[in-house]
């Protein structure tokens, strides 16, 4: 979490702001344990406490009692709570501000308002669509993603249940776009993070420009890769330049390969690269 309280000398040149993390793989060595970080996360008790899923729950709790109620943020705790619910539920997916509103039965504005208050508390962030091309018609609609996969399930009300195959996928790409945050936050890179999906459906889960090209990420939560997984990835290079464009295809498989240039791995072999500065190169 970012450290904003206290000890901070506001004078123009003199303001420094760290960002802090749950855990990532790379401080966790041979005991990092993705099942475990998709259906959890990585806070610290819960990697090293006897109960994650309760201590997730008093996490979440505390979060709306102390946090939100504390700093006045929302006068109305139970209207927060219903909204926050369903943004959980949606982590990770594109974020249609009226089906939200609709749901939790409050404004837009309010919706506006709640999501603004999970940003400043650095509980969520959104991630933007990128423009591949000014003629290409494609989603513009942002994704609203929590900090931890273990929160959102805590805080959707899913943590105590085993996950299933459509939660497997978005907490997979929770985790690793929170190693690509975390890296590249460590390591002092300014390279934003984006997703691009096209209006047919055509999507590539996270993407920048680095110092030397592009990198483009898919994550899939399933065992075997297949060659439908690449056409964001084949469609990210033919408009950008073969050359231009590192893809990779993340999963929980258990070997490496690679399907014409794009190099598919396991989970551990990726975020292992990543740490080691060889996916976002500085």
């Amino acid at each position: 979490r970012k450290l904003r309280r206290g000890g901070v000398n506001l004078l123009a040149g003199r303001a420094l702001v760290k960002h802090l993390f749950p855990l990532v793989s790379a401080e966790m060595f041979n005991q990092f344990d993705v099942n475990a970080a998709e259906s959890h996360g990585t806070l610290p008790l819960a990697v090293t406490g006897d109960d994650p899923a309760s201590y997730l729950v008093s996490y979440a709790e505390t979060y709306l009692q102390e946090e939100i109620r504390a700093e006045a943020l929302t006068r109305n705790i139970g209207d927060f709570g219903r909204f926050l619910e369903i943004a959980a539920r949606q982590n990770g997916q594109l974020t249609n501000v009226s089906s939200v509103s609709r749901d939790a039965a409050v404004s837009r504005q309010t919706v506006h308002n709640y999501f603004a208050i999970l940003v400043d508390t650095l509980v969520g962030f959104w991630l933007q669509p990128w423009k591949l091309k000014r003629s290409t018609k494609q989603v513009s609609h942002p994704k609203f993603y929590l900090f931890d996969s273990g929160v959102a399930r805590a805080m959707a009300g899913r943590v105590a249940y085993p996950l299933t195959e459509e939660e497997r996928g978005v907490a997979l790409e929770t985790l690793v776009l929170n190693e690509l945050r975390a890296f590249t936050n460590y390591a002092h890179l300014q390279y934003p993070l984006f997703f691009w999906r096209s209006q047919g459906g055509v999507e590539v889960d996270f993407f920048c420009e680095t110092s030397d090209g592009f990198v483009a990420v898919e994550v899939k939560a399933s065992q075997r890769w297949d060659k439908r997984y690449n056409r964001g990835l084949n469609r990210m290079r033919q408009e950008l330049g073969q050359d231009r464009v590192a893809c990779y295809g993340v999963h929980p498989g258990k070997r490496p390969a690679n399907w014409d240039g794009i190099q598919v791995m396991p989970t551990n072999d990726f975020l292992k690269r990543l740490w080691e500065g060889e996916i976002l190169p500085a």
